[in-house]
């Protein structure tokens, strides 16, 4: 079998496997796991056989014509570089690890069989963006993704939180796909085609008419999917669905998407040197701002939520300062750790059965009760804090690689000013991730809220797939002398100056969070443990349905976060305000101008129309009370009418003869 059919059979496969469980779902129960899985599987499995083929040699691009359209055509295209093929691998890796851990959470789920059939859509789409030649065929990925998230995000539509963040993912990512399509169709426009190849061919040789108007539109649209600043609010709310549907999300489809989008049109963005400061303030205030956020939330998926921000804006920063191989083995080795990281606080959230269903300030003796989860997210957690020699190091160190070359004008596609702005918020950043991390693991882990009651075991299927996923987050970044031909032959391997510098600052991020919390634990008495109640459904994984039903137990108050981050805390706590900020600019001058068209629609159109009608209504009545049916009666009208004709025709005779 050719490499092309392979490739093309990789989003083939979890499309149909999502087709065969919405029709088959209900009518043949025994048949939704092996449709959820085998699919993912199999497209993973064929994903890895590309990449092997493929094998960071040259990019496989084949096309056929989808149809005349008279302009610009529009391809069924394929086009895998090394990029592609090594973010298919971990789009179907992590997709099927989410698969398999998703038969024991939702084991009892009675929407299971929809859920299992939109993630399978939801990867082919994912697959579907990072296999396509063509910026048409990867709009098709793009927004149905959108709509998949819509509905996973939604899944729990009985709570008013889900329904509204569904909506909210939805508004927020669309509003970037506006100006998106814009600069889609003005790009195509000036390249004269949709094909990528083509695009990159016109940018090399006589490049775009309008480099700068164009690359801006498209980062809305990647800002809004990628969750940068400022569109980024959806993101932390979109915890209100399941929680593989989070690891799904955060680590390798939707906001994975916009960067390998820049990634796949670096110079396209290169080719604008204001673009490329945009995006590297856009990365930025990302990245700190995120981190900081991150230190002030007691929801552990939120915390999560602000980590991929942050971890994003990395990927944007290294795409500002023109390293798209820097920028996609951070997104690599991001995926692994960041979907160990949601599935085992899956894991900790179920044991934990806090009553606000996930806030650390409330969880105790976790460590002994899910020695699964607490190893791997250790690991998990060491990789994002950057500690070596755990993935997370090698990849943020290749970020800082650039940024700092960069810096001394080694860059030729991005200003020496965007190398300083992401490398000086990387630095602030590692300071951050390592605080919040290490605050994390310690109120997770080690805290002293009201232990909640056992609730049983976790499936197999559920502590199996973090010790996979373990593997990448711990030795991923060991790999990275032999990546090389995979990103362009950019070297991606540490330097002695930003080691030294991003790992101390990570060091000493975590040794003070640590002194804070150790400070606050032997100030602070221990609150008194919440009445133990047996669970009447303790063997479930369904763990959002679960915790509503526990008694409503006592915070730790030994919370580093508070302390650290002094009178920022109430602020950070709410994202900064952003959201409030838009409802005063947007949300509330479009209800105003709504409530005003609204009354205009009731208190004068409608008074003119309603008016017609009664008048018509009116004068039909007049008609019909006219219609006696006695001849008597229409005779004296009759009379009375001439009479009065007669006595007018007289008066304007006299009136025209006096004047």
């Amino acid at each position: 079998m050719t490499t092309t059919t392979l490739a093309v059979l990789v989003p083939v496969l979890p499309f149909l496997g999502s087709l065969a469980g919405l029709l088959l779902g209900r009518t043949v129960p025994g048949l939704v796991r092996p449709l959820a899985v085998l699919p993912t599987l199999g497209a993973a499995v064929l994903a890895a056989l590309v990449a092997a083929r493929q094998g960071g040699g040259k990019a496989i691009d084949a096309a056929t014509q989808l149809t005349p359209t008279g302009s610009v055509p529009i391809d069924l295209a394929l086009y895998i570089d090394g990029f592609a093929a090594l973010v298919a691998v971990l789009v179907g890796v992590v997709a099927s690890c989410v698969q398999i851990y998703s038969t024991g959470y939702l084991r009892h789920d009675p929407r299971y069989s929809s859920y299992a059939a939109l993630v399978s859509l939801f990867t082919s789409a994912m697959l579907l963006v990072v296999y396509s030649g063509d910026l048409m065929l990867l709009l098709v990925g793009w927004e149905i993704m959108g709509i998949c998230s819509y509905f996973l995000v939604g899944h729990y539509w009985e709570t008013p939180e889900a329904r509204s963040a569904s909506l909210k993912a939805f508004l927020v990512t669309k509003l970037g796909d506006v100006p998106f399509l814009i600069g889609l169709f003005a790009l195509a426009v000036d390249a004269d085609s949709f094909r990528i190849t083509e695009i990159l061919h016109t940018v090399d040789t006589r490049g775009l008419d309008h480099p700068t108007l164009i690359a801006l539109l498209l980062l809305a649209g990647v800002a809004g999917k990628s969750a940068q600043f400022p569109l980024h609010t959806w993101l932390p709310d979109a915890m209100a669905g399941p929680t593989p549907v989070s690891a799904l999300i955060h680590a390798a489809t939707m906001v994975a998407a916009g960067i390998y989008f820049v990634a796949r049109l670096m110079p396209v963005f290169a080719a604008s040197a204001a673009a490329m400061t945009v995006l590297a303030v856009m990365a930025a205030v990302t990245m700190v701002g995120s981190a900081l956020a991150a230190l002030a939330q007691d929801d552990i998926k939120r915390v999560l939520a602000y980590s991929t921000i942050g971890q994003l804006g990395y990927m944007a920063g290294a795409l500002a300062v023109g390293n798209p191989g820097a920028a996609v083995f951070h997104l690599l080795s991001h995926g692994a750790f960041k979907a160990l990281l949601f599935l085992a606080a899956g894991v900790v959230i179920h044991a934990a059965g806090t009553n606000s269903l996930s806030a650390m300030s409330r969880m105790r003796g976790l460590a002994g009760r899910v020695p699964d989860a607490y190893w791997t997210m250790t690991v998990a957690l060491l990789a994002l804090a950057a500690i070596p020699p755990f993935a997370g190091f090698f990849s943020k160190e290749a970020v800082l690689v650039a940024a700092e070359h960069t810096t001394l004008g080694d860059s030729t596609v991005a200003p020496a000013g965007a190398g300083w702005i992401v490398l000086i918020a990387a630095l602030l950043t590692a300071l951050g991730t390592a605080a919040y991390a290490m605050r994390l693991w310690l109120l997770a882990f080690h805290g002293r809220g009201a232990e909640a009651p056992e609730h049983g075991r976790q499936p197999i299927a559920m502590n199996a797939v973090l010790w996979v996923l373990a593997v990448p987050s711990l030795g991923f970044g060991l790999t990275v002398a032999y990546l090389d031909d995979w990103f362009d032959s950019e070297a991606l391997t540490p330097t002695v100056t930003t080691a030294v510098l991003g790992t101390g600052l990570a060091l000493v991020g975590s040794v003070i969070t640590y002194a804070v919390w150790s400070s606050l634990r032997t100030k602070a008495p221990a609150p008194a443990p919440a009445p133990t109640v047996a669970h009447p459904d303790a063997e479930a994984g369904t763990v959002e349905a679960e915790a509503l039903h526990l008694p409503h137990p006592s915070e730790d108050p030994a919370d580093p976060g508070r302390l650290l981050l002094g009178p920022l805390h109430r602020h950070a706590a709410v994202g900064f305000h952003l959201d409030a900020v838009y409802d005063r600019l947007f949300v509330r001058p479009v209800v105003a101008a709504a409530g005003l068209v609204r009354f205009l629609d009731r208190e004068v159109v409608d008074t003119y129309v309603n008016g017609a009608g009664s008048g018509t209504k009116g004068l039909g009545w007049l008609v019909r009370k006219a219609q006696t049916g006695n001849v008597q009666t229409y005779l004296s009208v009759l009379l009375a009418g001439s009479v009065v004709l007669a006595v007018a025709a007289v008066v304007l005779a006299n009136v025209n003869a006096g004047s």
